[in-house]
């Protein structure tokens, strides 16, 4: 089975944690842990970073730095990961949940701003949304598969309603949006996840990026227990959101290597492109014009007919030893946020289903792309 995406380990990865285990520093601190955020900070234009257990570890703490509080809402695309609107619940708040644009798959801005103007009202500085009566406390654009969200549109909005604007980066380190890098586009703080599944890995783990030295030692003070003293004295309810030495050394191998990794991805994506063109009912994956996506996931939507559907596809690949998978299921149609507000949803309920994803390994040999090539073609067919 040729997988979708798993982890290319092809750098210092065995020689650090050799280093790590000889150190005995492997738990929460160590050398390896300042030369990740040191180096993630280089990486996505910011001015520090804080190293994080999870992306939504990172995304957790960074919304609480911001301000997010019980009973707020928080808006947020509703075609994202389920990380993306747990964050908000682990806060005690709802996501307020937005369509998406259909050229980017990203947070709408022209939707965000009708309803901040129609829906809410100022109330002692603050914005509340006169349905609920709650305050929206953030904007969380979601950078999906890795493409950005049309950034400066949606934070001249939020600026304009004195809202802060955390970005989730998941997939994203490495993108460019009109040439800006992650932390370089406009949020006040922006999330990355080093999941095992991600262009750069460190097994697990986050990081959490910005330029306000404040801000971002707020969030190292959350995520370190909030202890405020060496005589184990603690200010605030905080959180052990620490990544391990481990997961740094591993993590900083895979830096090492983001460019190369990159290019790999955007290589992947352009060699699908371009075998499927003109393919009658199969679309690639956006490409905004003024973006340069790190192409974290590769693959097309499918109309159905002429095609098949996407799951059979799926089946058909399977049968192929191809994998190929699902995309997410939106927000408003999960469970636990079946009652968070939300918009009309005509985007992300017409492409959810239509979205069908190929291998995009950053180590996926031409070969092996020939095949995945081939047995779509077959089950297109």
């Amino acid at each position: 089975m040729i997988p979708l995406a798993v982890p290319h380990l092809v750098g210092n990865e065995a020689r650090y944690l050799q280093e790590c285990i000889e150190s005995t520093f492997v738990s929460s601190v160590g050398l390896f842990v300042d030369r990740f955020e040191g180096m993630a900070a280089e990486a996505s234009g910011a001015v520090g970073a804080v190293a994080t257990s999870a992306g939504t570890t990172g995304l957790h703490a960074a919304l609480l730095a911001v301000g997010v509080g019980r009973d707020d809402l928080v808006v947020l695309p509703s075609l994202t990961f389920v990380a993306s609107a747990n964050a908000v619940a682990h806060c005690g708040a709802d996501p307020w949940l937005f369509d998406v644009e259909p050229g980017r798959w990203t947070l709408d801005p022209a939707l965000v701003a009708a309803e901040l103007k129609t829906r809410c009202e100022r109330r002692d500085s603050q914005l509340y949304h006169r349905p609920t009566n709650r305050r929206v406390a953030a904007v969380v654009p979601v950078h999906v598969v890795g493409h950005p969200a049309d950034m400066d549109a949606l934070v001249e909005t939020a600026r304009q309603y004195d809202l802060p604007v955390v970005a989730d980066a998941a997939a994203a380190l490495g993108s460019r949006y009109k040439g800006r890098r992650i932390a370089e586009m406009g949020a006040d703080l922006s999330v990355v996840s080093f999941n095992g599944n991600k262009t750069v890995t460190a097994g697990g783990g986050g990081v959490v990026v910005g330029n306000d030295p404040a801000v971002l030692k707020l969030v190292r003070h959350l995520t370190t227990t909030a202890r405020a003293g060496e005589d184990y004295l603690h200010d605030r309810v905080g959180y052990n959101y620490r990544m391990t030495n481990l997961q740094a050394a591993v993590g900083c191998a895979q830096l090492e290597q983001l460019e190369t990794f990159v290019a790999a991805k955007r290589g992947i994506r352009a060699r699908y492109d371009a075998a499927f063109t003109g393919v009658a009912g199969l679309t690639p994956f956006p490409q905004p014009a003024d973006s340069d996506s790190e192409c974290w996931f590769s693959g097309f939507t499918v109309d159905s007919p002429p095609l098949p559907d996407v799951a059979e596809l799926r089946a058909r690949l399977r049968a192929a030893q191809v994998d190929a998978r699902p995309f997410w299921m939106p927000m408003h149609l999960q469970p636990p946020f079946a009652h968070a507000p939300r918009t009309a949803m005509p985007v992300s309920d017409g492409l959810w289903r239509r979205i069908l994803t190929l291998p995009c390994s950053t180590g996926l040999s031409a070969a092996d792309q020939d095949r995945v090539i081939a047995a779509l073609r077959e089950a297109l067919a």
